[in-house]
């Protein structure tokens, strides 16, 4: 099973995200675009996992303290670059307390045996990937005409209450993501 953590995001933020998105479709029609309902925030990629080692991980992802804490979704930007666009992305800005929930649950599900982080945390909403056929990367390229354009966007604030185990089905078209599981910030 292919397991992640993430925050999941209010429909609010989710219909503006989606705006933006269909707007920003034009300047990259070939790109492969994200799923507004797929729209998460990634706290931690744990890969696949053993059915068996499920119930462990939720036990681990139990014992995860923090408080709730404002995390706000602006701006836009590529990885890894302008220049050499990959992924186009939508800003998540939080607290410290983010980084710090993201290190515990890092802690907490190496615990049971996930690897832990070896890159910096950069947390973004994926909006766009380039495709694998060739000119796709190019294609990323032609966002920048719309950003230029664009006010510097701002899709709102919201207050992390919980955090979720989800499971990334593979299908085509993109995957599906099922909540496993809620884990309450308190």
């Amino acid at each position: 099973m292919r397991i992640f953590i993430a925050l999941d995001i209010p429909e609010e933020i989710r219909a503006r995200l989606t705006e933006f998105r269909e707007r920003a479709q034009r300047y990259a029609p070939g790109a492969r675009w994200a799923r507004a309902e797929g729209l998460h925030v990634t706290l931690k990629f744990v890969g696949n996992v053993n059915d068996e080692k499920v119930p462990e991980m939720k036990s681990a992802l139990a014992t995860v303290k923090a408080a709730p804490f404002d995390v706000s979704f602006q701006d836009a930007g590529f990885f890894p670059n302008p220049k050499s666009p990959r992924v186009f992305w939508a800003g998540v800005h939080g607290s410290h307390a983010l980084e710090k929930l993201v290190a515990s649950i890092d802690q907490a599900v190496h615990a049971v045996g996930a690897s832990l982080e070896d890159k910096p945390y950069r947390p973004h909403l994926t909006l766009a990937r380039a495709g694998s056929a060739p000119g796709t990367n190019h294609e990323l390229k032609q966002l920048q005409h719309f950003l230029e354009k664009e006010p510097a966007p701002r899709f709102g604030t919201m207050t992390a209450h919980q955090f979720w185990m989800y499971q990334s089905q593979p299908q085509a078209g993109g995957s599906k993501y099922v909540k496993l599981e809620r884990f309450e910030l308190e």
